[in-house]
C-alpha cells in the first residue's frame, strides 16, 4: 500500500505506523515541538496537550524509520513537519487515501496504522508500560520528564518494531480465528 500512495502521503503513514500517532497528531505536527537529545544522537517531538486526544502532552519517540522519515522532509516548510505542495496536509484519510483504498480492495483505516504499531511492539516483547507511553495511551504512573536512560530505553523499543521479529506469530492469528468461531454459535 505504502508504494501506491501519493509519496506525501507514504512518507506520513510510514512515520504514523512507526509512531503511532494519531491522525490529528501527524498533521499537526511542528518542527518547534522538535527536541534535541544530542547524548542519544536523536530527537524527539513533544506534542502540546491541546493537540492530543487525552489532553496531556505527548512524546513522540523516533525510531530509526520515523527518525529517516524526519530526515526525509526536513527544511520542505518553516513551521510544518508534513505538507503537500508547500501546504499542512490537514487529514490523511483524504482523497489519496481512498482513491488507493479502492484500487488495492484494501479495508484499511489510517487508525489501523496505530494499531499496526501496537501491535509490532507487543510481538517484538515490548511491556505494556513502554507502550502506553510509545503510543500515548493516558497513565498516571508516568512521571513528565524523562531521564537520558529512559529516553534511551523508549528509542531501543521503537526500534524493536523495525525488527523482523515483530510479525504476527501464528498462535496470535488462530486464538483470534476461534474467537471469531466461537462467537458464531
Amino acid at each position: 500500500m505504502f508504494k501506491a500512495l501519493p509519496d506525501h502521503l507514504s512518507r506520513i503513514c510510514l512515520f504514523k505506523v512507526n509512531t503511532g500517532c494519531r491522525d490529528g497528531e501527524v498533521c499537526s505536527l511542528r518542527w518547534d515541538w522538535e527536541i534535541d537529545v544530542p547524548e542519544l544522537g536523536t530527537s524527539v517531538f513533544l506534542i502540546p496537550g491541546e493537540k492530543v486526544k487525552n489532553r496531556e502532552d505527548r512524546w513522540v519517540v523516533l525510531n530509526r524509520v520515523a527518525k529517516s522519515v524526519i530526515e526525509c522532509v526536513r527544511g520542505q516548510h518553516p513551521e510544518r513537519v508534513f505538507t503537500y505542495y508547500g501546504r499542512p496536509v490537514r487529514s490523511i484519510n483524504n482523497n489519496g487515501w481512498q482513491s488507493v483504498r479502492r484500487k488495492l480492495d484494501m479495508p484499511i483505516r489510517v487508525h489501523d496504522l496505530k494499531h499496526t504499531f501496537g501491535r509490532r511492539l507487543r510481538a517484538a516483547g515490548v511491556p505494556l508500560e513502554t507502550r502506553k507511553i510509545l503510543l500515548g495511551h493516558k497513565n498516571g504512573d508516568i512521571t513528565t520528564y524523562y531521564s537520558a536512560p529512559e529516553l534511551e530505553e523508549l528509542i531501543e523499543a521503537a526500534n524493536r518494531a523495525c525488527e523482523g521479529k515483530s510479525g504476527k506469530t501464528p498462535a496470535l492469528v488462530v486464538l483470534k480465528h476461534r474467537t471469531l468461531s466461537a462467537a458464531a454459535r
